[in-house]
């Protein structure tokens, strides 16, 4: 097909904010795209896939302080830190934007312009309830236990003039919008979620600029006020193809806009399918097609966090597995909908039974039994029989199965059909045992057959995991000696040619790993990163008290009513001791409690705490934490309790678990 002749598809990722390197959550978003727009190519469109940085924004200024270098030399090297994981993934966007960029900037400041000049946007004076890492403001009802609905952190009441958005302007007709093209955001929960949360009880004018901070885009008619990150930040989408707000736009945004795709991660998706489409509204341009919220990929069950010292990084599972292992496991163990779980055993689990074994094993046994009964000639005679039929109808069905689940964005379900393939060639040698072909002359045109339907069904298999497996496609083709096939080819069998010669000696894809030989090397990679995290919390506590040496952030203490003097003997009845959580959860019908199991030296004790508003469950485990032992048990809300934990309560009613300074083991004395 002539590029002419080709439909256009133009697709986007989030631009990755560059407050820090990205883990392999992070970095799945990139993977799912890349795997969406190898296929789109393989169908024949004309695709342009765009991906890049955000990088302005209060808290980049604040890492920026910590790390002790300017704001731009900060995002320099993050952005260069996403661009190279990007890289080493295999993602074959076609271009990466940052917002620092100066003709991004630049339009930036044109845009703002624009819909102050129209009056869509308005001066004012902001007071509101603001989460620095989501940079982003709240009301009290969007609250969610008083923390930011988004990250579940700390949000801090803020007061500042500030520029805003009319979006009740424009809220009934992007409702309307949404009822009309059910498509626009997926999947519907998402959809449900916007509307009932946030379109349908009414849109509040929208903050988009500030003045509390520096490191942003200046609004060119007023600059002591910087552009709110999320009306830059998302402008990349047109900035990025050649949007120009004067209209003298690119050929290249005249034939991609509108987006077919925007592919984003769930915890934006209010930013993308609110916000970003009434911007187009009021600037007069198509909406997107198409947004797509995915979930998280979990460690184990959790949010990854550096405190936590459960983050996974894409360049640690390269390193151990390989790129494609990496992209397969990321790719498959993510369903449509739900969040997704990653744990280092899980993954070694799926390398050898799904990689090693269904994938590499069926084609070094195919490679293998060419080279051993025909020296590695693969070649056609006619004679059929009964299992034949069976192979290839999934062979020359499994294309239009994937087209129908990549239709979806059903990333999962679509490898899922092509290693069905791959199975299904398994269960033929099972069924032709060509070792047993082998023993009888007569039955050598037979055999020679069988070897073909193989390597046949085997390079149709290849060229559909080409979308998310490439260079492991590659390898594949290349042993066969043949080329990876064309959508259309697809869906025909026997174009593999006849008389070709394998090679002599196969390379084993994917050799069986033992999780016993991974883990101490999982191990080294937790403690690095533990060091890491350390070393920045002192550098960082190193800089507060600096700070506060020069009188610069000097912090009130508070005073409580003092209670009744004890004895030292009173004292010495109390038992502390370091007690680790292992685990906790939510008390049935009460607001306050949460119930943990605290394991102290050889025992577990069973404590009850109204720390529910301060923690979540799931934060609570892993903790080390100071613990009063020899309290008399007592129930509470019917639940037993058998010690107290220790904590600090400010003068606004804040708590905060007493963890130890350094490393010390479950059950070490507190004296």
């Amino acid at each position: 097909m002539c590029d002419k002749c080709k439909k256009k598809f133009y697709m986007t990722t989030a631009i990755a904010y560059t407050s820090g390197k990205p883990h392999i959550g992070n970095t799945y978003e990139i993977v799912l795209a890349d795997s969406i727009a190898r296929y789109k190519r393989l169908e024949g469109y004309d695709v342009f896939f765009q991906t890049g940085t955000d990088e302005h924004g209060q808290k980049i200024e604040l890492k920026a302080q910590e790390a002790g270098v300017s704001p731009k030399e900060y995002v320099d090297r993050v952005a260069g830190q996403v661009k190279d994981i990007w890289d080493m993934m295999n993602s074959s966007y076609d271009k990466f934007i940052r917002t620092t960029d100066p003709d991004h900037e630049r339009q930036v400041q044109k845009i703002f312009k624009k819909l102050y000049d129209q009056g869509d946007i308005y001066k004012g004076y902001y007071e509101g309830l603001y989460c620095t890492p989501c940079e982003s403001f709240f009301t009290e009802s969007q609250l969610v236990d008083g923390k930011c609905p988004d990250c579940g952190r700390e949000v801090v009441h803020a007061k500042e003039e500030a520029y805003f958005f009319k979006m009740s302007k424009y809220a009934d007709r992007l409702i309307e919008h949404i009822n009309s093209h059910p498509e626009f955001i997926q999947p519907v929960s998402r959809k449900n979620e916007m509307m009932n949360n946030f379109l349908l009880p009414g849109l509040q004018d929208l903050c988009v600029s500030r003045t509390s901070f520096s490191w942003g885009i200046p609004v060119d008619f007023d600059p002591k006020h910087v552009i709110y990150v999320w009306l830059d930040a998302l402008t990349n989408y047109i900035t990025g193809i050649g949007y120009d707000c004067d209209g003298n736009s690119t050929e290249q945004f005249r034939k991609n806009w509108p987006a077919d795709l925007h592919l984003i991660g769930k915890d934006i998706i209010r930013f993308h399918t609110i916000y970003w489409p009434i911007f187009l509204m009021a600037l007069e341009l198509p909406l997107p097609k198409q947004i797509f919220g995915h979930p998280w990929l979990l460690q184990g069950g959790e949010k990854m966090s550096k405190s936590k010292g459960n983050v996974i990084y894409a360049d640690d599972m390269k390193n151990l597995f390989g790129v494609d292992a990496t992209r397969y496991f990321v790719l498959h163990e993510m369903p449509f909908e739900n969040d997704g779980i990653i744990t280092w055993e899980l993954v070694v689990e799926r390398f050898n039974s799904d990689l090693a074994n269904i994938l590499g094993n069926l084609v070094s046994r195919t490679i293998s039994m060419s080279n051993k009964y025909f020296d590695g000639v693969v070649k056609r005679t006619g004679v059929a029989g009964e299992a034949d039929e069976g192979l290839k109808e999934v062979a020359t069905s499994a294309r239009d199965k994937v087209a129908e689940k990549m239709a979806g964005l059903r990333v999962a379900d679509a490898i899922t059909e092509v290693f069905n393939l791959f199975r299904r060639c398994n269960k033929y040698i099972d069924e032709t045992m060509p070792w047993a072909l082998a023993k009888d002359e007569s039955q050598r045109e037979r055999l020679s057959e069988v070897l073909y339907n193989l390597t046949e069904a085997i390079t149709i298999g290849a060229s559909l995991l080409s979308c998310f497996l490439p260079e492991t496609a590659e390898k594949i083709v290349s042993q066969l000696n043949t080329e990876l096939r064309s959508f259309e080819e697809l869906n025909r069998f026997g174009l593999y040619p006849d008389g070709n010669k394998v090679t002599e000696k196969p390379e084993i894809l994917f050799a069986r790993l033992d999780v016993k030989e991974i883990m101490p090397k999982v191990e080294a990679i937790r403690e690095a990163q533990k060091r890491e995290f350390e070393a920045e919390q002192r550098a960082l506590g190193k800089a507060e008290a600096d700070k506060e040496s020069a009188g610069e952030s000097l912090e009130e203490g508070i005073d409580i009513e003092a209670k009744e003097e004890i004895t030292y003997e009173d004292f010495m009845k109390m038992q502390f001791q370091v007690g680790e959580i292992i685990a906790c959860e939510e008390v049935p019908k009460s607001k306050k409690l949460l119930c943990s199991q605290v394991r102290i030296g050889s025992q577990v004790k069973q404590i009850v705490s109204g720390i529910k508003a301060h923690y979540t469950a799931q934060e609570m485990v892993g903790k080390k934490v100071m613990v009063l032992v020899n309290l008399k048990p007592a129930k509470l809300a019917g639940v037993l309790s058998e010690g107290m934990l220790l904590c600090a309560e400010d003068d606004k009613g804040q708590l905060s678990l007493m963890v130890p300074e350094k490393k010390m083991p479950s059950g070490a004395e507190i004296s």
